[in-house]
């Protein structure tokens, strides 16, 4: 999957140390990817202006919720010298990952990844344990910046049914904030927002 070539030119800090920033996709029809970076580990990341990286401080690594999200991981790999994490299922390469993943592993920055499947068949979340906590998903849902959090449209989903069932498991998880990467973040109320989006 070839890198998309929108550059984003600024990103914004959620809550401390926790970043995002987005580009418009043109390899997915134009619609927003955003990306997001969590104690010196870029997640999905998309392209980001040198001034822009500069403000997430040192970078330690790349962490993929997805083979889909490859995004920039492999330019960052050469220009940062950080290395990649990949879900161990994930088969859709343009490289090889330095390391995969599964469920329960140790991830660079204190993330702890959870199996998600649904949108796809091998995402996971990722949640970064804190006050407050912060759960980064990969395909489950999507928001505007004002919007309610909504499931992403069936129609791109592999397995809406499972889907569903995956994002009940994430309410097992405490977390305060919900970070997409297909939406603006959720920064208070984010478990309230998905226990009423599964009604």
């Amino acid at each position: 999957m070839s890198e998309s070539q929108a550059v984003a030119e600024t990103a914004e800090e959620i809550i401390s140390g926790v970043w995002y920033w987005g580009v418009r996709d043109e390899r997915i029809g134009g619609y927003w990817g955003w990306s997001h970076a969590a104690d010196g580990v870029l997640i999905d990341p998309h392209r980001l202006a040198a001034d822009a990286l500069a403000q997430l401080g040192e970078i330690r690594a790349t962490v993929l919720t997805t083979s889909s999200h490859q995004r920039s991981a492999w330019r960052f790999r050469r220009e940062l010298d950080v290395p990649v994490y990949l879900p161990a299922l994930a088969k859709e390469m343009d490289e090889e990952p330095d390391s995969r993943y599964g469920e329960g592993d140790e991830l660079p920055g204190r993330l702890q990844p959870i199996f998600t499947p649904g949108a796809g068949t091998t995402q996971h979340a990722l949640l970064l344990p804190g006050d407050p906590s912060v759960l980064f998903t990969s395909d489950l849902f999507v928001r505007s910046r004002e919007g309610p959090l909504e499931f992403v449209p069936a129609e791109y989903m592999h397995d809406a049914a499972q889907a569903r069932r995956s994002a009940e498991r994430l309410l097992d998880f405490d977390f305060d904030v919900l970070c997409s990467a297909h939406g603006a973040p959720l920064v208070s109320g984010a478990k309230q927002a998905l226990g009423d989006l599964l009604g």
